[in-house]
């Protein structure tokens, strides 16, 4: 992985802490999510014109991407609803790493040596540590714990059905975008029907963090798309999982959530781990 990839993902990391934080503090937390992912989709409309249309061999995995995507927009409120965002920021984002690492092996053949490979377990460790600070563990409820969860399985399985559709679309941003603007659509036709009345309140009200956050995410999955392209599936998920010490820095500063020895603990192992995912040997 070079040095202009790792950046972008650590500016994706920050921008998906960002819009993250903007779904835990915006008011229904469904409805905000709902209102954001189609401020992307409006976006990625705009940059349409701009990018090649993904091959036709690629469509099976980007249909099968914007239903996992748009299961992944409702799990992560209903999850946020029942947890703080540093108990389900870390299991949700903790979890998908090694997933990832052993999906891309299976399904892409991907090989990481084992130094690297030690790299993203630490990476995982330590983004799940952010679990026990302040006694975190004891206090999340089994909903929050249980949805925290089905979004780390969703991350890991867009992630490697994301990294193997945009290498056969020929064009990384444009499967991007399309994916962008197809599950944004998706997720708000589903929740209009479930919580009309708080999404139509929600874009009143709270029009420019719909914006704000619409922007942070197309923005930061279209780089980690790229990057899945370039780089191996496994160290992308985990140096993009760099975002939960964004996160905690948000939670601790901005949320009032707390702070504990664990979140120094955490950015210590994500700190080795992203220097041992780097090996190339």
């Amino acid at each position: 992985m070079t040095n202009d990839v790792t950046v972008l993902i650590l500016l994706a990391a920050a921008l998906h802490a960002g819009w993250n934080a903007l779904i835990k503090v915006s008011g229904d937390r469904v409805a905000v999510m709902a209102v954001v992912t189609l401020a992307g989709s409006v976006l990625s409309l705009f940059a349409l014109p701009f990018v090649e249309s993904p091959d036709p061999a690629s469509w099976p995995l980007l249909v099968m991407s914007i239903l996992i995507h748009t299961g992944y927009h409702f799990f992560l409120p209903i999850a946020y609803d029942n947890g703080d965002l540093g108990q389900v920021y870390p299991i949700a984002r903790g979890s998908a790493p090694i997933l990832v690492t052993l999906g891309a092996f299976v399904f892409a053949g991907e090989h990481i040596n084992p130094v690297a490979l030690m790299g993203i377990l630490c990476l995982s460790v330590g983004v799940m540590a952010l679990t026990f600070d302040d006694g975190k563990v004891s206090k999340i409820n089994s909903k929050a714990l249980m949805f925290a969860l089905l979004t780390g399985i969703c991350i890991a399985t867009y992630t490697i059905v994301d990294g193997l559709g945009a290498r056969q679309a020929g064009s990384a941003l444009g499967f991007a975008v399309w994916l962008t603007i197809g599950n944004g659509l998706l997720t708000i036709l589903i929740a209009f029907i479930w919580k009309r009345n708080e999404i139509i309140e929600v874009a009143r009200n709270n029009a420019v963090t719909g914006i704000a956050g619409g922007a942070m995410q197309v923005g930061a999955y279209w780089i980690i798309v790229y990057a899945l392209t370039v780089a191996p599936m496994g160290m992308v998920s985990g140096l993009r999982e760099t975002s939960v010490l964004f996160a905690a820095l948000i939670s601790t500063f901005l949320l009032k959530e707390g702070f504990g020895v664990w979140r120094f603990v955490s950015a210590c192992l994500v700190t080795f781990g992203l220097i041992l995912s780097r090996n190339r040997s």
